[in-house]
């Protein structure tokens, strides 16, 4: 990483030269694009004269041109390239940044005959950029040769900024520009330390397998960014395995950052079909694919209304045969969405030991884990998830690990595949104190792993010996599945309502809607209008003078002995209540009063009190009643557990709706006792002291 540093300083400063024509958040536009084809044209230097003739030779044979690029490409191969990986770029224009250096007034022109003397597939991914009209701008502005002239003098060759360096260069290229925009830089990339621990964990179950002579393996990000996890975790099965092949996919929807990881992906040989432009949600790249591994840092917290419709129409028509049949998270972070939709692109697990099946290593932060009530789409999601036995463990992370947020976050790992001791169990690891701090940070991210290289510290080799050890411990917890289960069941207290007429509440009765819809009519015709609103002013008025004819200043302590003499009373005038007017006086004239009696349904059942409603969540492994005889009961011996079809669940039926959460914090939570009175008070008494003295030492 000795270069990483002072060649995102020497770029960043030639982002100076677009001060006028550009705003800050537009210099990523021009700087990004030219530092991509500035790695390229260092890259190919060594082998440009020999693709350069080759070229002049094949059209000079009339060779046909679907027959040219692939023997070009293997011209411009760089020397020690890999014999089993294909070299999938090349230029045969007669241009570099040296010689566009050499002719100013003709740089605009020179640039754009440079970019399309690429091959055709790297053109299609660098057209992402869109750069083409920057050319325009910049020329006009008299600014183009300057930014070429700088760029030509840095060196980006793969011997001196190497895959892993240049990666980092572009990953804080983008959040410098994004910073200086006060904008989000979370949804392009996360910090290699990261996803090596992630692919360390991802891939440890599998370590024999993967050694294999020829294994090949597949690995999908479906929000790859600039392609940060692709690289490691193919430079992680090249180091355990030089053998070993891993075949990567890819798919985002923001063009600079898609450009970006084509771009390298092309480098280093990978298919470049494998990398899709587009939203995942309602473009699937891979529809019909399958992987051995997946894995991802979804944005977070980021609304999906803008792919809502697709989302919801694919779940109604598919349910469970589409990606999102298990539910919908609220619609403010659609991070779930991103876990389910690689949950459907899991392989199927063989009849035969150890064949098939997928893992998956999803960065979240903590609102997956417990936000949304039981029966909401998030808890069904988890539901879904833990009932088929697919998670395997989550991870706790330090914070200020990530370069745009201080936040925690937690790695899931899911799985279809769970070793024999793993099966109905999830472990939760809590790695929130494994980093060491920062020489120097990086926006936000002051924190890092240490992987044990250059004397740091191995936090990334303790976490997986943690997590593949799977014991309890201080650090790590191994659950039932069951355990992050629960029934929310819904506690009834009956209603209990004392009666008295008093003036206030004939007022308040007058206020209600149901008693000045009397008086109202929708009749068109206007005399019936007039009658019916005129009949309805005089049944308001009948209503109050029979309210009061009911005694002033007496009681009721039971709502049907008062509703039994209203009614009395106004069979005297021939009045008949009907049910909208009765409920409303009795909500106006009732009172709650723990004294009162119960009232009571037409069955005789106690009548709840919506107002003393309460709920609570009974672990799943625990019987309702047994709970609620210890927990509820003797506190409120007149409670009840509701067993209306509301608070039933909806798969299974029964009294409680379910839900899973979980609480991971709470689980590794230690009770740290306050320090004794007498220590706080003799530290106070030295403040003090230290401030007299101080303010002596001033007046003195």
């Amino acid at each position: 990483m000795q270069h990483f540093g002072e060649k995102v300083a020497f770029i960043w400063s030639v982002a100076d030269l677009l001060r006028g024509p550009y705003r800050q958040n537009q210099y990523g536009k021009v700087i990004l694009p030219l530092t991509v084809l500035r790695r390229l044209d260092c890259m190919l230097a060594p082998t440009r004269d020999a693709v350069r003739a080759k070229h002049a030779d094949l059209k000079a044979k009339g060779t046909a041109t679907a027959a040219i690029e692939p023997i070009l490409n293997r011209a411009a191969a760089p020397k020690g390239w890999p014999k089993d990986r294909p070299f999938l770029v090349h230029n045969t224009s007669k241009l570099d940044f040296a010689t566009l250096k050499q002719d100013p007034e003709n740089v605009a022109r020179n640039l754009t005959h440079f970019i399309k003397g690429f091959n055709a597939k790297f053109g299609g991914i660098f057209d992402h950029f869109g750069f083409g009209e920057h050319i325009e701008k910049l020329d006009k502005a008299n600014r183009l040769y300057q930014v070429v002239a700088k760029f030509a003098e840095i060196d980006l060759h793969p011997d001196i900024v190497s895959n892993t360096e240049m990666g980092y260069v572009f990953e804080e290229l983008i959040r410098k520009f994004n910073e200086a925009a006060n904008e989000t830089a979370g949804d392009h990339f996360t910090p290699r330390e990261v996803i090596r621990l992630i692919v360390n964990v991802l891939f440890d179950p599998d370590d024999d397998g993967l050694r294999k002579p020829g294994v090949v393996r597949t690995l999908c990000d479906p929000a790859c960014g600039t392609g940060g996890m692709l690289s490691v975790s193919e430079e992680y099965l090249r180091e355990l395995n030089p053998g070993a092949r891993l075949e990567v996919f890819g798919q985002d929807f923001n063009p600079e950052s898609y450009a970006i990881c084509g771009s390298d992906m092309l480098i280093k040989g990978q298919d470049i079909e494998r990398i899709r432009f587009g939203d995942s949600f309602t473009e699937d790249g891979f529809r019909t694919e399958q992987f051995d591994y997946l894995l991802a840092n979804p944005p977070f917290g980021v609304e999906w209304k803008p792919a809502e419709d697709a989302i919801r129409k694919e779940r109604a028509d598919l349910v469970f045969g589409g990606r999102f049949g298990a539910g919908v998270p609220r619609i403010n972070d659609g991070s779930l969405l991103f876990l389910q939709h690689m949950i459907s692109k899991m392989k199927t697990v063989s009849a035969k030991a150890g064949e098939g099946g997928s893992r998956i290593g999803i960065v979240f932060n903590g609102s997956p884990l417990f936000t949304g009530d039981a029966g909401s789409g998030e808890s069904e999601i988890r539901r879904w998830i833990i009932k088929n036995d697919w998670l395997e463990a989550i991870i706790a992370l330090p914070d200020q690990l990530f370069y745009n947020t201080g936040i925690f976050t937690y790695v899931w790992i899911v799985t279809n595949r769970k070793a024999p001791e793993r099966r109905g169990k999830v472990q939760l690891v809590n790695a929130v104190s494994f980093f060491q701090k920062m020489r120097k940070s990086l926006g936000n991210k002051r924190n890092e792993i240490g992987d044990g290289r250059e004397g740091r510290p191995d936090h990334i080799g303790d976490i997986t010996r943690l997590y593949g050890e799977f014991q309890q411990g201080p650090h790590s917890k191994i659950f039932d599945n069951e355990d992050f289960g629960y029934r929310k069941i819904t506690v009834e207290r009956p209603l209990r309502l004392r009666f008295e007429v008093t003036e206030q509440a004939i007022v308040a009765l007058r206020d209600l809607s149901q008693f000045k819809a009397l008086a109202e009519s929708k009749k068109k015709d206007r005399k019936e209008r007039q009658r019916q609103e005129r009949e309805g002013v005089e049944k308001q008025d009948l209503i109050v003078a029979v309210l009061r004819t009911l005694p002033i200043g007496k009681v009721w302590m039971s709502r049907e002995a008062f509703v039994a003499d209203l009614e009395a009373e106004a069979a005297k005038v021939d009045l008949r209540l009907a049910s909208p007017i009765r409920k409303a006086i009795v909500a106006t004239f009732g009172t709650r009063d723990e004294t009162a009696e119960i009232c009571v349904n037409p069955d005789g059942t106690p009548e709840p009190d919506p107002d003393l409603r309460d709920f609570e969540h009974v672990p799943l492994k625990e019987d309702i009643n047994v709970y609620f005889d210890r927990e509820v009961r003797p506190h409120v011996p007149d409670a009840w557990i509701s067993t209306d079809k509301r608070y039933c669940d909806k798969e299974d039926h029964r009294v409680g709706i379910v839900g899973y959460e979980l609480p991971f914090t709470s689980h590794f939570y230690e009770y740290v006792p306050p320090r004794p009175l007498k220590e706080i008070e003799m530290e106070i008494k030295a403040l003090e002291s230290d401030i007299v003295r101080m303010l002596t030492e001033v007046t003195s």
